[in-house]
């Protein structure tokens, strides 16, 4: 293994000595910025290059010292130090990847696919190194001889389970070959998610004649007009296949031929057999994922990957989303009973497509709640939607935010940086704000860090956390950037995961981490309060008038909330389905299209028809591009506990009641991975969470009541 680290080190044709010879930034042992943040302008693609080859290299180093010490293992010496080790690698991570999916060039994904299998092979030699994983489980084996804290018991736990699941007791045939299937896993992810990148960014419908138009607003025209001009295509109205630029086509042109053109190729990205399609890519995925996992003793990877989350096995989450998958059809077929009134209003004939049923739906939505979701945005100026999550944040934790844009180190014109300061006065957190689309950027949104909260000594370092969403822009003109109320929710959400990142006190960077199916209860229950009338009295006001929300369209919010969560759901399930499907698989076959299985998969569960999964196998990277790997189910999981945990705060009569903020704060979003997440949780809630909450937020009424939702090893979870 050390050689094969060094050799290919020596094959990128430079070494570390070479490149020495110009400053890098992120070479330095702190950085001379306010609060030591990264000098983003300063660092180029050598610099990060430089610094992954001599990360690794001194990580490597201090991993040969804990190997190598003659002294007894102890906590310190072997568990602490390795957690301590690689902060030179870990820190020009943060920054690299950060950037990498945000600020995205051809030289930063070059480097990327560069650097892939060095960093592949570079966590093999940690994760299978014999020396280091034997002074590992001495320590784990002693652990009863001593006095641990409930912390550095975690921290063992975690890192003993962490070698053996990386392949530590495996044999050496079987760790070369866990070895050779982690790196091409490294490089077929990173290729799945380019190819995406490409496609979201690249994939054009072009419109010649603005009557084909009729039904979009007028500021997303001209944002059509925009893109087209700056894309070669003068003259012409063009959409782009990131959210904002196409879900507007699907939910308001009135030419169906439009928006079967934009439905079609959102949802066949990486699939149209070129360069970028990800069919074969995703085939091999899921082959490797089986093979390792048969490597490891496991019949499928479900059962590697759920082990360790809150589900524990497979059978817990096919359950619970059973549960819901039934009502959940109900009230979508019931919404297709509206859209097929509308649609024949319209003289169309014939079933609903998947094409029509944003249009349709919302169309059907004003009728029955006499509510446009374009009246509604005309309050949901972006800048101000921010200030009603800061104000939430105060009015639960006591919260404040001060900007600091023009002093701060900035990687992007478009993003904000703020200080976050505690009820005390104490700056806790650095927060950058990234809301809109643009090229070199990835599709969704996501929550991330450029550092992650630690300690140096006894002085707490803040942690730099970045939101970075796909929000719709500004007009062209400079006028306001107007959200829908998804766009809101998901500001909200994201906001939820940095309240989580602000707020982390631990003394060990292993112990900062949650389980896949609990890390999104913070932010799920942040959306909770989104539309919440005393919320929306803070943020929604008139974009023109200044006028905050009259209280008829606050109760007309509140009224229509649930509709069109039959749709929502069922895509959403059907993506679960789908990914757990795929990695539920216990033999593979050499001939298997993930988009036939896909088909095959929704037809034997009885999917409408006019639905279509969430997202399609070729552009899903929350589980081909990794991170949720047979765990897309992670974020109906945290409903069952976030609407349950909200429904804490209702029962008091208060959505901010502070005795229960300051639990859910002590028990949830500070402890960080210190306890497992169930035990999070019972510390908080003072039980285990119902299913209740979900079923009333998404207007299932027929399903039954009281159902309790168990972390235990059995069906029923």
């Amino acid at each position: 293994m050390k050689k094969t680290i060094i050799a290919a080190t020596m094959a990128l044709g430079m070494g570390l000595s070479a490149m020495a010879q110009s400053t890098n930034p992120l070479l330095e042992r702190r950085y001379n910025t306010p609060y030591e943040i990264p000098p983003f302008e300063k660092i180029t693609t050598d610099n990060y290059r430089e610094a992954f080859l001599r990360g690794m290299e001194e990580q490597k180093k201090e991993i040969d010292a804990i190997v190598d010490n003659a002294e007894v293992p102890t906590f310190q010496n072997t568990i602490a130090a390795l957690d301590r080790s690689g902060q030179l690698l870990n820190r020009t991570a943060g920054v690299f990847y950060g950037l990498s999916r945000s600020c995205s060039t051809p030289e930063l994904q070059n480097l990327e696919s560069e650097l892939s299998p060095l960093l592949s092979a570079h966590s093999d030699y940690m994760n299978m190194n014999e020396g280091l994983f034997l002074r590992v489980k001495a320590v784990y084996d002693g652990q009863d001889k001593l006095n641990l804290n409930t912390e550095e018991k975690r921290l063992l736990e975690k890192t003993y389970k962490g070698f053996v699941r990386g392949g530590a007791m495996l044999d050496d045939a079987k760790k070369q070959r866990r070895s050779e299937i982690n790196q091409q896993l490294a490089k077929l992810q990173l290729q799945f998610n380019q190819n995406l990148m490409h496609d979201t960014n690249n994939s054009y419908v072009t419109v010649s004649d603005a009557k084909e138009l009729e039904g979009l607003p007028e500021a997303d025209i001209q944002k059509a007009a925009a893109l087209a001009e700056r894309t070669g295509a003068k003259g012409k109205y063009r959409f782009n296949m990131q959210r904002p630029s196409c879900n507007p086509v699907l939910q308001y042109a009135k030419n169906r031929d439009l928006r079967r053109r934009v439905y079609e190729m959102y949802n066949n990205r990486c699939n149209h057999a070129d360069q970028y399609d990800n069919k074969a890519i995703s085939a091999q995925i899921v082959a490797l994922r089986l093979e390792m996992a048969n490597l490891m003793g496991y019949k499928t990877f479900a059962d590697m990957q759920l082990e360790t989350r809150m589900a524990k096995k497979p059978e817990n989450v096919y359950h619970l989303l059973d549960q819901i998958w039934k009502p959940a059809v109900e009230a979508a077929e019931r919404e297709l009973d509206d859209i097929r009134m509308m649609m024949r209003k319209d003289g169309i004939k014939g079933e609903p497509k998947p094409w029509d049923y944003m249009y349709y739906l919302d169309k059907a939505k004003q009728e029955k709640f006499n509510i446009s979701e374009a009246e509604v945005s005309q309050f949901l100026e972006i800048n101000n939607v921010i200030q009603g999550i800061f104000w939430t944040a105060n009015k639960l934790y006591g919260l404040s935010f001060r900007e600091r844009t023009e002093d701060y180190p900035q990687y992007h014109k478009q993003q904000q940086s703020w200080d976050v300061i505690d009820k005390k006065g104490n700056l806790i957190a650095i927060f950058y704000s990234d809301y809109y689309p643009r090229d070199g950027k990835g599709a969704g949104a996501w929550c991330g860090r450029f550092r992650p909260q630690s300690y140096d000594g006894a002085m707490r370092v803040q942690p730099i956390v970045t939101n970075v969403c796909n929000m719709t822009l500004p007009t062209e003109e400079g006028g306001p950037a107007l959200q829908t109320v998804d766009n809101v929710l998901t500001m909200f959400h994201e906001f939820g995961h940095a309240l989580h990142s602000f707020f982390r006190d631990v003394q060990y960077e292993g112990t900062g981490g949650v389980e896949r199916d609990f890390v999104e209860l913070p932010s799920q229950i942040n959306e909770h309060r989104a539309f919440e009338p005393e919320v929306l009295r803070q943020y929604a006001r008139h974009y023109r008038t200044g006028e905050v929300i009259p209280q008829e369209l606050v109760e007309k919010i509140d009224a229509s909330s649930k509709y069109g969560q039959g749709f929502a759901t069922v895509e959403y399930l059907a993506a679960s389905y789908v990914d757990l499907d795929l990695h539920y698989l216990t033999e593979m076959s050499k001939k298997l299209d993930v988009m036939k299985f896909q088909a095959e998969k929704m037809r034997k569960r009885g999917m409408p028809s006019q639905i279509l999964p969430r997202y399609s196998v070729t552009n899903f990277s929350h589980t081909m591009g990794g991170g949720y790997s047979a765990g897309y189910y992670s974020y109906i999981w945290a409903e069952v506990l976030d609407a349950d945990a909200f429904e804490a705060f209702k029962e008091t009569g208060d959505i901010f009641n502070q005795q229960v903020a300051e639990r859910f704060l002590t028990e949830v979003l500070t402890p960080g991975g210190i306890l497992p997440g169930d035990e999070m949780y019972r510390r908080f809630r003072g039980r285990d969470p119902k299913i209740d909450g979900l079923l009333r937020n998404r207007g299932f009424l027929q399903a039954q009541p009281g159902q309790k939702v168990s972390t235990e090893n059995k069906a029923g979870n």
